[in-house]
């Protein structure tokens, strides 16, 4: 099996006060840092967002079948684009491989890293679970998880259903919740799986990057303290 990366991308962004996907940080807009992420453990990334939007970005966008229904709209329209390539690959063995793992990620998390997507991704391959996911804080991160392309049908029926909270709909499913024992070697501030919702957000974000370079600028070279940011977006 092989995982297929997904950015979730569909969001207002209404606490932020502007699009945070295209948002800079250190050079990159989130959309971009997250892409890189994914594309550097996953086959192939594909973008999820409304229709129209980023047609520039340099990985395909697919339009969200389910616009304004929260992110468990989008996390469907992710599986059941996978699972209709997964019926028409007539290469795959469909009794030994019964489905494929969509590694879904929300594009406002800038403290994720490679090594633990790869710890991830491995996990979710030796997995017989459905969706194998991180728990910090006793709060399950969705938007940071494996899927499997199988868990389609069961998660559609609890949407139609009427359900749009996901950590709700991930019930219907089997899951492997990684705790805090398997995640915490790859976070070394606590801020694995944080994610900017506000300017002040931005700001913070900008903080800790700048704090980190500052303690390993003799291994990794001076850190730019202004390239690729923006003023914070003003809300009102």
């Amino acid at each position: 099996m092989i995982v297929h990366g997904f950015v979730q991308a569909g969001g207002g962004s209404t606490r932020f006060g502007t699009d945070k996907a295209l948002v800079r940080l250190d050079g990159k807009t989130m959309l971009e840092r997250t892409g890189e992420l994914l594309a550097s453990v996953c086959h192939d990334v594909t973008i999820v967002a409304a229709a129209g939007k980023y047609v520039d970005a340099p990985w395909p966008v697919i339009a969200d079948r389910w616009p304004g229904q929260g992110p468990l709209g989008g996390i469907l329209t992710a599986l059941h684009y996978l699972r209709a390539r997964d019926t028409a690959d007539k290469t795959r063995d469909v009794e030994r491989n019964p489905c494929s793992f969509a590694l879904i990620l929300s594009c406002d998390m800038p403290f994720l890293t490679t090594e633990f997507l790869r710890f991830l991704t491995d996990r979710a391959l030796a997995s017989e679970a459905a969706i194998i996911v991180p728990e910090a804080s006793h709060r399950l991160e969705p938007l940071c998880a494996c899927w499997c392309s199988a868990s389609a049908a069961a998660i559609q029926a609890a949407f139609d259903a009427g359900g749009r909270k996901v950590t709700e709909a991930m019930k219907h499913v089997s899951m492997e919740v990684l705790d805090e024992a398997d995640w915490k070697r790859f976070d070394t501030d606590g801020r694995l799986f944080w994610n900017m919702n506000t300017p002040a957000d931005y700001e913070e974000a900008w903080r800790v990057l700048k704090e980190r370079a500052a303690r390993t600028d003799e291994r990794a070279g001076p850190f730019d303290q202004t390239q690729g940011k923006q003023a914070p977006p003003q809300q009102g």
